[in-house]
C-alpha cells in the first residue's frame, strides 16, 4: 500500500487517475470511470455522465438497509477532469496493491471501479459496539478517503492500539479488531468520561484516526 500519508507515494511512478488539486479537493483524470460519493462533484471539465450506482446489488442493498453503513454512490463516465470534495474535509489518497482497507462509509469519497467493495461487520466488534459495520475495499487501484481535520496515522505493529469507533476512519484489513472496555464504577458517578469502549487493533497494519468524532449533526430549530 502506498500513500502520501506514509511518505512513499510518488505520483510519477503510479498509474494515472487520482491526484490532489489541494488538500480538500480531489482531481480525477478520465476516460477511466470512477465510483464516487453521490453529491461530491464540485466541478468538471469535458464531457461526463453521472449515474446513480445504488448499493451495488441486492446483497449490498440489504446489508446497507440493515446496518445503516455505506454511502450512496454515483458512477462517472466520460472524458476530462473531474473535481470531487465533501464539506471541505481533508482528503487522503491510498494506492492499494492487491490488498484492502476498511473504511467508515461516510469517509469514503471515491475509488476506481476495478476495486471490489462490500459492507461487512467489523470482526470482534459485534453487538457490543452497536453492531458496527464498515465498507471494505480490496484489489489494486486508487481509494480516496476524507477526514474531519488533520488525522494521525498509527502503526498497530508497534504497540497496542485503540481508537474511538467514530474517529477511526480506516485501517488495514490485515488487522485483528476487537473491543476494549474501560468502564469503571467511578465513571457511573456524575457525568462519566463517555469513553468506556474503544476499538482495539492488533497485527501488522495501520489505523488512520481523524481529529474528531466527525462533523457535528445540525438539528432543525423549532
Amino acid at each position: 500500500m502506498r500513500s502520501s500519508i506514509f511518505g512513499n507515494l510518488d505520483p510519477q511512478q503510479l498509474p494515472p487517475g487520482f491526484s490532489l488539486e489541494n488538500g480538500k479537493m480531489l482531481r480525477v483524470q478520465l476516460p477511466q470511470e470512477v465510483l464516487a460519493k453521490q453529491g461530491s462533484m464540485v466541478a468538471f471539465q469535458g464531457q461526463m455522465d453521472f449515474d446513480y450506482e445504488g448499493a451495488g446489488g441486492l446483497g449490498k442493498f440489504l446489508k446497507k438497509a440493515m446496518s445503516g453503513e455505506g454511502t450512496s454512490l454515483m458512477r462517472v463516465r466520460g472524458q476530462g477532469l473531474l473535481y470531487l470534495a465533501d464539506n471541505a474535509d481533508d482528503i487522503h489518497l491510498f494506492f492499494l496493491e492487491n490488498e484492502g482497507i476498511t473504511v467508515n462509509g461516510r469517509n469514503l469519497l471515491a475509488f476506481q471501479p476495478q476495486l471490489t467493495w462490500d459492507i461487512q461487520r467489523v470482526q470482534g466488534a459485534g453487538v457490543a459496539a452497536g453492531g458496527l459495520f464498515n465498507t471494505t475495499v480490496t484489489g489494486t487501484g486508487w481509494v480516496a478517503v476524507t477526514t474531519h481535520g488533520t488525522p494521525v496515522l498509527l502503526d498497530a505493529a508497534r504497540m497496542p492500539t485503540f481508537a474511538d469507533g467514530q474517529s477511526a476512519v480506516c485501517w488495514s484489513t490485515s488487522l485483528q479488531v476487537g473491543v476494549n472496555r474501560t468502564m469503571k464504577a467511578g465513571a457511573l458517578i456524575g457525568r462519566g468520561s463517555g469513553e468506556a469502549m474503544q476499538l482495539a487493533f492488533r497485527g501488522q497494519g495501520f489505523v488512520l484516526v481523524q481529529a474528531s468524532e466527525g462533523p457535528p449533526v445540525v438539528t432543525a430549530s423549532k
